[in-house]
């Protein structure tokens, strides 16, 4: 197969193990950064360029879209799905998992479980807000916020209303979440593959931080999960329409609750926990979805 990477770095962990893992299976892998694609939408014929040529002939494209790119970024990968190229996660999955609002949304319809979490506009009912997520501590934490940047655990009431006020002040979008003091500052980052979590870390903050993101300082090491936990990763990912995703729970007393989920995520940390070859695994699955496409195709028709 011929595979496109959608990324901005080449240099990344994530990247070099995409490649690398391309490679060894025998496909023709090319890094391109997205900013740098430029998109004709013919009405018959659709094009992408890239240093000056046309994209041709790719069979699949792996987008690496970061947070601070997401509109155009996506507009890239619809583009490749328009060109009938197959994208390991579809440009409107990675929209929907990228806006943190609806994606709370979505999985708060289909019933998956996840921290009380509250969004609003105008600070005038601000302790109706706090009493509405069980009181303090709480998490405050910026929409468009990314590895932990924005968030906020605010010990008391009181502290929590000058943070709510200050933040809605600047006009920003932010949610106040439930704190789950149970979880003392651990995650479990799920990495799922189709229909299958492939590999689990525990991600636990470093002394004196909520954080457990691994950018944060926080640490990680391989964890069994519980069916539960299991099935309600897989179950955030297809909520999303993602193929590959990155599904963050933490444990309470009710149960797995997810967090987030991410669809581009990092494989250094999971990677290195676990020892799998998780960059493998995304390949076996572009292999398996794209064949059996072929095999469909041929099969139709037929009596």
């Amino acid at each position: 197969m011929k595979v496109a990477i959608l990324s901005r770095n080449a240099n990344l962990y994530s990247t070099k193990r995409l490649v690398e893992a391309g490679e060894n299976r025998g496909h023709e892998v090319h890094v391109i950064d997205t900013l740098r694609c430029y998109m004709n939408m013919a009405t018959h014929k659709p094009t992408i360029h890239f240093k000056g040529k046309a994209l041709e002939g790719y069979d699949a494209v792996i987008p690496r879209i970061g947070a601070s790119i997401t509109f155009y970024g996506t507009a890239v990968v619809r583009q490749f799905e328009m060109m009938g190229v197959y994208s390991v996660n579809e440009s409107v999955a990675i929209s929907r998992s990228r806006d943190k609002l609806r994606s709370l949304q979505l999985l708060s319809r289909k019933g998956v479980g996840m921290p009380v979490t509250c969004f609003a506009h105008s600070p005038d009912e601000i302790p109706d807000l706090i009493e509405m997520v069980g009181g303090a501590p709480l998490v405050i934490k910026l929409l468009e916020g990314t590895q932990g940047i924005g968030v906020v655990l605010a010990d008391t009431a009181k502290v929590a209303e000058s943070v709510i006020e200050a933040f809605l002040g600047l006009k920003a979008n932010i949610l106040i979440q439930e704190y789950i003091a149970e979880s003392s500052g651990a995650d479990i980052r799920c990495l799922v593959i189709g229909d299958k979590v492939v590999a689990a870390m525990k991600r636990q903050a470093k002394a004196g931080e909520f954080r457990s993101n691994l950018h944060r300082g926080g640490t990680a090491t391989l964890v069994k999960i519980t069916p539960e936990e299991r099935t309600t990763a897989v179950r955030a990912a297809r909520i999303m329409g993602l193929n590959v995703a990155g599904v963050d729970l933490i444990r309470s007393n009710h149960g797995p609750l997810v967090m987030e989920v991410n669809s581009s995520p990092g494989l250094e940390g999971i990677e290195q926990a676990t020892g799998k070859d998780v960059a493998g695994m995304v390949y076996g699955f572009i292999e398996k979805t794209i064949n059996e496409g072929k095999a469909s195709s041929r099969t139709k028709g037929r009596g």
